[in-house]
């Protein structure tokens, strides 16, 4: 893995009249308000990821509508000018960082819900349209859109879709693919296609948009969605338990995950996210001097309040030091508050941090997580860990001081270790986050030379020149 701090990163300006030319042709396209130059847009250089390196661009585009995306990528494409495309830049693998002498695409204004409709329980919109504005646009009409990432509240669904991202309700109703129908996709020469279908089933050719979900905008930019919706569920209950010991809050997420009761949120937070959520938040109320706390939830109609005490009945059986039912909306959204901050509180605790997002079989937890202790005693360096406990996908977060060599050199072992861990254990390098430019030295461990050596043809067949996000998830 290559860290490299912000002020290390490339920052040399793309130079040449091939440059002005592109900028020119881009400026007889695109208003004024849709193109902005290098040096206003350096908030646009990169995403939320820690020590990752970025580069100059050459421009910041934001398109309206396909067409407009279209126009831009084919430019682009005469030129032999990198694109990368970007939404809300909430990622936290790079995906999303500019390249020098790159185009950056940003999706933002591509902010329309095109509709939702009820009677087929889908919604089509723009890939600009935050995760939450879909999700209200759906509740509205009495449907649901599950996948629920920590950023929802600034994530994009194009992004969502770029990263494959998950959520809290992931244990239950999947992820962001399971719900992705349609796509419409401008690809690497400037053309449009439209893959999938509106429909629940749909045989009729290879799974195109499977493959573009999660591919990071290597194969193409995503510029539409359809979803499928569910029927909105009945209004949530959910309890919290803390533990002395990990070890009593596995076993007994253990029981409730092998029960006929199934929840839709089982969430962990070890005592060192509990402490920098706390200290990050002063309204945060997560119980402190604590092993582990569990969050779970159920949704489930007809009996989500039977279920919780259910749950709660196993927590205390368990050995759980305190359990607290949550029976309404606000006590809710204070518990899922707070475990949304996990990344930002876990980057304030020491300036910098590695986010990993690694997934193991469940029956792996508790080898993963008494491995992470050794590992952070090993290298000291901490290493906090919260994340969906429910489905085996956890997020161990090591903090470092980015001005401390000794600290970006123990943050870089403990990363590969990590990673090294969960492929060990049957799982993988990343569940939601994508790969990005932070994980691409550790594919071979996963992928192996000859499945590789595949992936690197599928995306030369998409995108011959490489120019679609080049540097990012292979």
């Amino acid at each position: 893995m290559t860290v490299l701090t912000e002020s290390s990163a490339s920052s040399e300006s793309p130079t040449g009249t091939e440059s002005s030319v592109v900028f020119d042709e881009l400026a007889a396209l695109l208003p004024a308000s849709q193109l902005m130059a290098t040096d206003e847009g350096a908030s646009y250089y990169r995403d939320q990821s820690d020590g990752t390196a970025s580069g100059l661009p050459l421009a910041i585009v934001f398109p309206a509508n396909t067409e407009d995306v279209a126009a831009i990528v084919a430019i682009a494409a005469a030129h032999h000018v990198p694109v990368v495309p970007q939404g809300a830049r909430t990622g936290l693998a790079g995906g999303a960082n500019a390249v020098a002498g790159c185009l950056v695409l940003n999706t933002t204004r591509m902010n329309k819900i095109i509709g939702v409709d009820r009677d087929d329980q889908t919604a089509t919109v723009q890939a600009g349209v935050r995760t939450i504005a879909l999700a209200r646009a759906a509740s509205a009409v009495g449907l649901f859109y599950p996948p629920d990432p920590g950023s929802w509240r600034a994530s994009t669904i194009g992004g969502n879709v770029a990263t494959n991202a998950g959520g809290m309700l992931s244990v239950k109703y999947g992820v962001t693919g399971n719900f992705v129908r349609q796509l419409t996709v401008v690809l690497a020469d400037g053309s449009v296609v439209r893959t999938g279908q509106r429909t629940i089933k749909g045989v009729a050719a290879y799974d195109l948009t499977a493959l573009l979900v999660g591919s990071e905008g290597t194969l193409g930019i995503v510029t539409e969605i359809t979803v499928g919706l569910l029927p909105a569920p009945a209004a949530a209950f959910g309890v919290s338990a803390t533990f002395a010991t990990v070890a009593e809050a596995l076993a007994a997420a253990s029981v409730i995950v092998a029960s006929s009761r199934r929840p839709s949120v089982l969430e962990y937070l070890d005592g060192a996210c509990i402490t920098a959520i706390n200290a990050y938040d002063p309204a945060s109320a997560l119980p402190a001097g604590t092993a582990a706390l569990l969050l779970i939830q159920s949704d489930e109609a007809g009996r989500a309040a039977d279920d919780v005490r259910t749950y709660a009945e196993t927590l205390r059986a368990g050995g759980a030091t305190a359990v607290v039912i949550a029976s309404d909306a606000v006590a809710l959204d204070e518990l899922m508050n707070a475990r949304r901050l996990l990344h930002p509180a876990l980057q304030a605790v020491r300036g910098a941090s590695l986010n990993e997002d690694i997934t193991v079989p469940r029956s792996q937890l508790p080898t993963l997580l008494s491995s992470l202790e050794q590992i952070s005693a090993e290298l000291a360096i901490p290493i906090a860990v919260g994340g969906h406990l429910g489905d085996g996908n956890l997020h161990p977060i090591v903090g470092f001081d980015p001005s401390s060599e000794v600290d970006v050199a123990a943050a870089q072992e403990a990363y590969a270790r990590i990673i090294r861990l969960a492929i060990s254990l049957g799982g993988s390098a990343t569940g939601e986050h994508g790969i990005g430019v932070l994980k691409q030295d550790h594919l071979d461990d996963e992928l192996g030379p000859v499945l590789r050596a595949l992936q690197e043809r599928v995306k030369h067949a998409f995108d011959p020149d490489g120019i679609m996000n080049p540097g990012k998830k292979l």
